[in-house]
């Protein structure tokens, strides 16, 4: 039978999965080939993407799986009554096309990816139930239309300041009875032995994050950008036991790179901090082009990675009661999303950045109709000029189209930047 019709008594669902293999594939090739030998740690990680994407293998049969549709749900909480929680943020353009048959064409990418991919029933480890923090406006009102696709979505409330003692006891009470929810849900009790071992485990994975970090500092950069970028994307979906085995082989492996002196860029590359909307399997069009535009991304400021693995939950008293409180403090105060009214916090966040990492300047993406972030740029372009740091924004979507003006205009960024950086030295 020939190709063609083979692909004319295709189904829905195996044209979809057939077009987001293709997606997902390029990414994985352009990793493992376009650039400098990656470390070979990396290859849990690539083979687990191509794994999930492209074969449409679930790894959590006999799981409960509990969806969440931001960073503000504590995993901890989930791992403690046995569950398996599931970021649903996506980054598919096939199912960004989908999702605008449901929501606005001028609607975010990332939220109609996402309501796309649950609208076509088209998943691996689908989740059970769907919580879904009241931050983006886009993904809380998206709910309702995520309900008609059968899925039960529970609404978490989330304060847009976080300086109050107002706002803490607020989100405080909106984990208590998420927590209670869940629990009630699946019919499990949540104890203290339980969620004391989630707060342990979880720190740990922040640690080696954390310790991933720190490499990047070296003036031999050992990892890319973009690498990163996929290895905290894992933790949206993968086994937490199998994610923090393959990182403690991989902090092996660059430590002795650091050791090694070995850099995945060149020696004049540009340092990048990289922030704003945030880069999702396998939408990497921005990271990419900075990386072959001879530029390193080494550190970024979005809930896709770095803030993800922010503070550290700092405990009082180890009882049920404490612990969901401390929980709260943590995703709140740590939190520097642009939703809150006021976001100092996220401005010194990047400037710590650049000053840390010795970054040479900032890019901040904005995908276009993802209105707090590009509401937010002004402020933070005037205080990165303020700081005397380069900072170039540019606005995009999921679609494959204008690569080449994009290109142009980051190419263009890094040269600015090498011409900076000859006149320093």
């Amino acid at each position: 039978m020939s190709n063609l019709i083979k692909r004319e008594i295709e189904s829905p669902n195996e044209r979809q999965n057939r077009h987001k293999a293709m997606e997902a594939i390029k990414v994985l090739n352009d990793l493992r080939e376009g650039f400098k030998v990656p470390p070979q740690s990396m290859e849990y990680f690539y083979n687990l993407f191509e794994e999930v994407y492209c074969h449409q293998k679930a790894l959590h049969k006999g799981k409960v799986k509990v969806g969440t549709m931001c960073i503000q749900i504590p995993s901890e909480i989930i791992y403690a009554l046995d569950g398996v929680p599931i970021r649903l943020c996506n980054g598919f353009y096939t199912d960004d096309e989908i999702g605008s048959d449901f929501l606005p064409q001028k609607a975010c990418p990332l939220v109609k990816a996402s309501v796309g991919h649950l609208a076509s029933q088209n998943i691996t480890d689908k989740p059970d139930m769907i919580y879904s923090p009241t931050t983006c406006d886009q993904k809380t009102k998206a709910g309702s239309t995520i309900e008609g696709f059968g899925y039960d979505v529970v609404d978490v409330n989330f304060p847009r300041t976080k300086e109050s003692e107002i706002s803490r006891e607020f989100f405080r009470r909106s984990i208590r009875e998420f927590s209670a929810d869940l629990s009630s849900k699946m019919g499990k009790k949540l104890s203290k032995k339980n969620l004391k071992a989630a707060i342990s485990k979880i720190g740990y994975a922040q640690s080696l994050y954390h310790r991933l970090s720190e490499f990047r500092k070296s003036s031999a950069v050992p990892i890319l950008g973009n690498d990163m970028f996929l290895v905290t994307n894992a933790f949206f979906f993968d086994k937490i036991d199998n994610w923090i085995g393959a990182c403690e082989k991989l902090v092996s492996e660059l430590e002795q790179r650091v050791k090694d002196e070995v850099h995945v860029a060149g020696k004049v590359s540009p340092r990048i901090v990289y922030t704003g909307s945030p880069p999702i399997f396998p939408n990497y069009k921005i990271p990419l082009i900075i990386e072959e535009s001879d530029a390193i991304i080494v550190a970024d400021e979005t809930c896709s990675s770095n803030r993800m693995f922010n503070d550290r939950v700092a405990v009082d008293e180890w009882f049920v009661n404490d612990m969901v409180d401390s929980l709260a403090d943590k995703y709140l105060k740590a939190c520097t999303c642009p939703v809150f009214t006021k976001n100092d916090d996220r401005i010194r966040r990047i400037i710590e950045l650049v000053r840390s990492y010795s970054a040479d300047g900032v890019i901040y993406q904005a995908f276009a109709g993802c209105t707090v972030y590009e509401l937010e740029q002004r402020s933070v372009l005037e205080a990165m000029e303020k700081a005397g740091i380069s900072i170039l924004y540019i606005e995009s979507d999921y679609s494959p189209s204008q690569h080449g003006q994009l290109s142009t205009r980051v190419e263009a960024f890094v040269e600015s930047l090498k011409i900076k950086n000859r006149k320093r030295s």
